[in-house]
């Protein structure tokens, strides 16, 4: 090897970059709810726009998910709590529904910790794809982020830890939709399927 081909080497090396990463498999089971009176039309857009949109946002990161669809069903308790049947545990469950129950106070979506399931509910309806930087972003992006950024682990959050989680899965969503800045969010889920398998 001549010191010409040597630096031509050396110069190829720095101008490639880092190796990418290979990707970071997520398990969810998306879940459609039998009792909700969501149309079909409502589900045709969530699959083709929001969750499309959603699963390229991640990818962008590195993230993937290893999906398996099923029904699940939302029922009420004597005591009028939730109770979420086809729930699996090692997964993120994504129940479809018309409407968020009301303990969670929430319209669109809420991403928690339910008896040890990983529960994720989006409110067909109400669920949306990027709108307004920093203020209105995918949904399905939105909620999990609350997943990957282990905000879910967090019971019970005073009003003001509360306010600043949405501020922060809105910041990150945006950073992942205009940017592709998804570098964060990428080690925060790896740390998350790490928790999520243990």
């Amino acid at each position: 090897m001549t010191r010409r081909d040597l630096l031509w080497a050396g110069a190829l090396a720095a101008t490639a970059g880092p190796a990418p990463l290979a990707p970071l498999t997520v398990p969810l089971r998306r879940l459609t709810d039998k009792r909700a009176s969501s149309t079909m039309e409502q589900l045709r857009r969530f699959r083709s726009d929001i969750w499309a949109e959603a699963e390229r946002d991640f990818k962008r990161c590195g993230i993937e998910f290893q999906m398996t669809d099923g029904t699940g069903e939302i029922k009420r308790s004597p005591g009028s709590r939730p109770i979420f049947a086809g729930l699996e545990r090692g997964a993120i469950n994504m129940v479809l529904t018309d409407h968020v129950p009301q303990d969670y106070g929430a319209v669109a979506g809420v991403t928690t910790l339910h008896e040890g399931y990983h529960l994720c509910v989006i409110a067909l309806a109400y669920a949306h794809g990027h709108q307004v930087p920093y203020l209105s972003v995918n949904t399905c992006v939105h909620e999990l982020l609350h997943a990957f950024l282990q905000d879910i682990f967090v019971s019970r959050p005073k009003w003001y830890q509360a306010g600043e989680r949405e501020i922060r899965a809105d910041w990150y969503a945006t950073r992942m939709w205009l940017f592709q800045d998804g570098a964060v969010v990428r080690k925060a889920a790896e740390a998350y399927v790490r928790r999520l398998r243990a």
